[in-house]
Parts: C-alpha cells; sequence; structure tokens
C-alpha cells in the first residue's frame, strides 16, 4: 500500500501556508499540515487564516494551482477556563480549505475538564467534516498514550483519534504492546522523526530538541520502525524541525532531504 507523506508546517515554519504549499508541491509531498492556530511561543509566526483574509486567499490559491491537499491544521489547546466555541472560526477555515484533522492537546491538569472540552470540540468539529486527534506531549498534562486513551473514551465521539509522534512516544517510554492495545480506528495520521534515545531531564532541555534539532529518521536512537510496525498505514506527517539545517541548506532543500530520507527509511524498514 502506497505510503503518504504530509509536510508539517513545524519543520518550515518560516514558510507562510502559501510558500509552504507550493514547496511541498515542488518536491513531491501528497498533503501540507498547516499551524494557523499559535501556539505561544516567543517570536512565533502568525498564521491565522481565519482573521488573515488576504492570507487565506493566497493560501487557497496555491492549493488550487498546485492541487495539494491539507492533512490537517493544529493546534487546539485545551486550557483551564477554555470555551471550545472560540476555535469555531478556525473549524471553519478548516473545511474551507479541505483539511481533515485537527491536531488537539491539553495543558490543564484538569482531566474531567479537559474531557469535558475534548468532548465538545469534537462536537463543534463533526459538521465541518473534522476529526479531532489528541496528541500526548511529554510536558503537558496529557503526557502518556495511557491517558490520552482515557480521554478519548470517555468523550465517546466517534470522530475523535489518538496523534502519535514518534518522539514524544519514545519519550514517555511507552512499550509496543500498550500500543498494539489501542483500536485502530483511533488512529488518523502520526507524526514522525528520530531523535537521540537519551531523553533529556528537564523541560527545557524537552522542549529545545522537539522545536529545534529533530532528526532525519534513522539518524537518531527511537526506533521508528517498531513503532510503525504496531500501527495501521495512515498518513505520515514529518515534523522535523532543525534550526541549525535550515539556516546552512534553506527550506526548501531541507523539506527535500527530510522527504528523501524519509522514504529511503522506509523502504529500508517498512
Amino acid at each position: 500500500m502506497k505510503r503518504q507523506f504530509s509536510l508539517a508546517h513545524l519543520t518550515v515554519l518560516g514558510l507562510t501556508p502559501a510558500e509552504m504549499t507550493y514547496t511541498a508541491a515542488k518536491i513531491g509531498y501528497d498533503f501540507v499540515s498547516f499551524r494557523i492556530l499559535s501556539v505561544g511561543t516567543a517570536n512565533e509566526p502568525q498564521y491565522c487564516l481565519f482573521e488573515n483574509k488576504e492570507m487565506l486567499r493566497e493560501t487557497k490559491t496555491a492549493l488550487k494551482e498546485t492541487g495539494m491537499k491539507v492533512l490537517d491544521i493544529e493546534m487546539v489547546r485545551i486550557y483551564d477556563g477554555l470555551d471550545p466555541k472560540i476555535y469555531l472560526p478556525a473549524f471553519e477555515v478548516a473545511a474551507e480549505i479541505g483539511a481533515r484533522h485537527v491536531l488537539t492537546t491539553s495543558v490543564t491538569p484538569d482531566r474531567n475538564f479537559t474531557i469535558e472540552c475534548f468532548s465538545e470540540l469534537c462536537e463543534l468539529a463533526k459538521p465541518y467534516g473534522l476529526t479531532m486527534d489528541l496528541e500526548f506531549l511529554t510536558w503537558y498534562n496529557v503526557s502518556t498514550l495511557q491517558e490520552a486513551v482515557e480521554v478519548v473514551e470517555k468523550a465517546k465521539a466517534d470522530n475523535c483519534g489518538i496523534l502519535v509522534d514518534t518522539l514524544h512516544f519514545h519519550r514517555s517510554r511507552i512499550s509496543l504492546d500498550e500500543l498494539a492495545q489501542v483500536p485502530e480506528n483511533y488512529f488518523h495520521y502520526a507524526h514522525i522523526c528520530d531523535a537521540p534515545k537519551d531523553i533529556p531531564t528537564t523541560t527545557e532541555g524537552l522542549i529545545h530538541t522537539a522545536r529545534e534539532e529533530r532528526l532525519y529518521l534513522g539518524e537518531g536512537g527511537i526506533n521508528v520502525a517498531e513503532i510503525l510496525s504496531n500501527m495501521p498505514n495512515v498518513p505520515y506527517s514529518i515534523e522535523m524541525p532543525h534550526s541549525k539545517r535550515v539556516k546552512e541548506l534553506g527550506y526548501e532543500e531541507f523539506a527535500r532531504r527530510v522527504l528523501k530520507t524519509t522514504k529511503e527509511y522506509f523502504e529500508k524498514h517498512l
């Protein structure tokens, strides 16, 4: 079965959605994955397509001219006091550009509130044909696969799922047996990258590697092939930011090498 790959925005975060679309099409990606909701990090570019109508127009033009498809948008965060309805404009735009999935995370320690908000988000996204996919991050409050499964099961929605990122899977020290027990219909797509085998012991260290120094598949110490072998064949969003390499190579050449090394790894190991 053909493997499909998406260019994740974090890999080329300095490119606008339109620039990213043209770049991905030129290189040969199957999808693009846009970050149209800020996570609030310092100096992060803002690509709020639901607010910037000119940027939305440019993005739609790029998608039409290239024939590229949008895999997902990110990132919907659940936090204390959240009114999930604030994300409706993003869902409307996601549907307008043909996105399939919405990456979701939780930064509140209140598990019941997380479940309540996630369930409501699923209901809000459903009319737009979107799935809500909960990602577990090692420095967020839903930080393990088990916690993500608990939220999804209790939300009781038919358009919810779990996003596995190979980096966070490795850092959460999850067993392959645990992964194999997750219902296949929970998986709609996955984030893939490699990283050093040793896990940072500080939050700062975890964040730095995740945002600045992810590695090509096979270059680090994560057994990506084993992880993916315990999941169904889904589209793979390549989230592989590396600031030093981007500076040396430029976004287009870096994105090209990201896809090339990923395909080589799949041909050899999967």
